[in-house]
């Protein structure tokens, strides 16, 4: 770790909800989500009567009865991510971007160019506000997982530099679940034991921690809860796994119903893995419940592949050996990802080499929709369901 904080961490706010209040200046001071049926995000406001993402429209409307809810339009918010990072390159070469609303940002070495860490991200800040009319809070640190935390700590709208002499001091007091890797389920079982905040965690030693969550769990806690973390932000790194999901309204549904929503899942996917020349061997299905437990299930091909048919027979299997239990608990999200990916030339050829027919109508399918657009071209079978949401992506 270098000595001076110079890592940024920058994450736009409520993302969607922002781009819909900055589009309509009559929503400015009220309790908005962006979603239909589903909370895609939503401003401070609702937050804070409970409102949070994933969460159905009705139970959002139930505590808050003044809700404004509207569409989300993916185009506007693709539209946004990119003129944000138009200005994360502007400000520094090392950008590595973690989602569409977020990206650590190097600035070590800008100092006599563009000021101090903390002018930078002032700047940085000002821009955004400026040219793209969003709100950005930004987190300084000298390693990326305290970047990170100091953002969340500094939201809304905001920027907090942890100097590095006061690491610690501004650690330590924080909850449990600041630490990455600690969810509900992990931050039950630290708690059960007394251990509530950071500070604690650091005084146990690793052993103790890998006997409560695991040798890797334990191993990483650990580091973390002393601030180390030895990660240097990257650029041009690709993507371990590609995937979409669907957030769907509290109702049952059949086994017919959820393979529509797979189809679509499986498309927009396997076209996402073409276009970035990627193939990939493993299946890994993500289900919400409407008790809010979640559950994955994988299955792997003998072969990696970017074509839509082995990789749908493959998310259909593990949609049937699940059935039982997705039908007893209710599904509200279906998550689909293709892991252990390569490039391309990592596919050895067999015989014969002749393109079996499905790849084929896979790369009419391509051309058709690069040209005319993603919806110029739907599986009938999708017609009168629930909506495929295209929801935007960093680029692989």
């Amino acid at each position: 770790m270098v000595g001076e904080a110079t890592i940024l961490h920058a994450d736009l706010d409520s993302f969607y909800a922002s781009v819909e209040v900055r589009d309509d200046p009559s929503l400015r001071g009220r309790p908005v989500v962006a979603g239909m049926g589903v909370v895609l995000a939503a401003t401070y406001e609702a937050k804070r009567f409970g409102v949070r993402t994933a969460m159905p429209e009705a139970m959002a409307r139930r505590l808050c009865p003044d809700l404004v809810v509207v569409p989300a339009r993916f185009g506007e918010y693709s539209a946004a991510s990119k003129a944000v990072f138009e200005i994360f390159h502007d400000v520094s070469p090392i950008v590595e971007g973690i989602s569409i609303d977020e990206a650590f940002i190097d600035v070590s070495g800008l100092r006599r160019i563009a000021g101090s860490p903390t002018e930078i991200a002032v700047a940085l800040r000002a821009r955004v506000r400026d040219e793209v009319g969003l709100p950005i809070t930004v987190g300084v640190a000298r390693t990326k997982f305290l970047a990170k935390v100091a953002s969340g700590v500094g939201k809304p709208d905001g920027l907090l530099v942890v100097a590095p002499d006061r690491e610690l001091e501004f650690l330590h007091p924080l909850a449990v679940d600041r630490l990455w890797g600690v969810g509900r389920v992990t931050a039950a079982k630290l708690e059960a034991r007394g251990i509530f905040t950071v500070g604690d965690v650091a005084g146990l030693d690793a052993a103790a921690l890998t006997a409560i969550v695991g040798k890797a769990g334990g191993r990483q806690l650990h580091a973390l809860a002393h601030n180390v973390d030895v990660r240097r932000v990257e650029v041009g790194k690709r993507r371990g796994s590609i995937g979409s999901q669907q957030a769907m309204r509290r109702q049952r549904r059949t086994r017919a119903d959820l393979d529509v929503i797979l189809r679509g899942l499986v498309d927009r996917v396997t076209r996402r893995m073409r276009a970035a020349d990627r193939v990939g061997r493993t299946v890994t299905l993500r289900f919400r419940f409407d008790d809010f437990t979640r559950a994955t299930r994988s299955a792997s091909l003998p072969s990696p592949t970017a074509a839509t048919a082995p990789l749908y027979a493959t998310g259909s299997a593990l949609l049937d050996a699940n059935w039982g239990m997705l039908d007893e608990k209710g599904l509200t999200l279906l998550g689909l990802s293709i892991g252990n990916l390569d490039g391309v030339d990592a596919v050895q050829l067999a015989l014969p080499f002749e393109r079996a027919e499905a790849d084929q109508l896979d790369d009419a399918l391509d051309a058709v929709r690069d040209r005319f657009g993603a919806a110029s071209l739907t599986r009938a079978v999708t017609l009168g369901h629930d909506a495929d949401f295209g929801v935007p992506m960093l680029p692989d």
